[in-house]
C-alpha cells in the first residue's frame, strides 16, 4: 500500500512529465521573442550597443549596426516563433545555438566591458552573456525530444523491475 505522500509526489511528477517540455519550450520561445522584438526599436534592448558591435566584428565591418540589429531582432523572432509553435524544431534549435554561439563572443572580443576581473568578476552585461548558459541548456534538452523522445515518471530500473 502506498502512502499518500507517495500518490501525491507521482501525480505530481506525472504532470511535470507531461507538461515540463512543453512549458520549457513555451518559455524559451517567449524570451527570444520578447528580446527579440526589443531589437526592432534602437535602444529598447540593453543588450543593444553589445550585440551590434558584436556582430560587426564578426563580419569585419559588412554589417553595420542598424543592419546587425534587424537581422539579429528577426533570427531571435523566428527562433522564438518556432519554439512557440512547436513546428520546425530542429532547424529552430539550429538556429538557437547558432545565436548563442555568437551570443557569447564578447566574452573573448570584448573583456573589457564584460568582466570587472576575467574570469570570476563578470559586468552585468557578461552576467546578461553568461546566463545564456541556461538557454543552451534547455535548447539541448528539448533537442533530445525531437525526435519523439518524452520525459517518463520511471527510471530505468523502476521500469525494468516491473516487467
Amino acid at each position: 500500500m502506498t502512502s499518500t505522500f507517495e500518490r501525491v509526489d507521482r501525480t505530481i511528477t506525472a504532470w511535470m512529465a507531461r507538461n515540463g517540455l512543453r512549458l520549457l519550450r513555451w518559455s524559451l520561445g517567449v524570451i527570444f521573442l520578447w528580446f527579440g522584438a526589443l531589437k526592432f526599436f534602437p535602444g529598447m534592448s540593453p543588450a543593444d550597443e553589445l550585440a551590434t558591435a558584436t556582430v560587426e566584428r564578426l563580419t569585419l565591418g559588412l554589417l553595420s549596426g542598424a543592419a546587425a540589429r534587424i537581422m539579429l531582432a528577426i533570427l531571435e523572432v523566428a527562433i522564438g516563433l518556432g519554439l512557440l509553435s512547436g513546428r520546425f524544431t530542429r532547424i529552430t534549435l539550429l538556429f538557437l545555438f547558432g545565436q548563442m554561439a555568437g551570443a557569447v563572443t564578447p566574452l573573448f572580443l570584448f573583456p573589457d566591458r564584460v568582466w570587472v576581473r576575467a574570469p570570476a568578476a563578470p559586468t552585468l552585461e557578461g552576467q546578461y552573456i553568461l546566463k545564456n548558459l541556461i538557454l543552451v541548456s534547455a535548447g539541448i534538452v528539448i533537442g533530445a525530444t525531437a525526435r519523439g523522445g518524452r520525459l517518463t515518471i520511471e527510471s530505468e530500473a523502476e521500469s525494468s523491475s516491473v516487467s
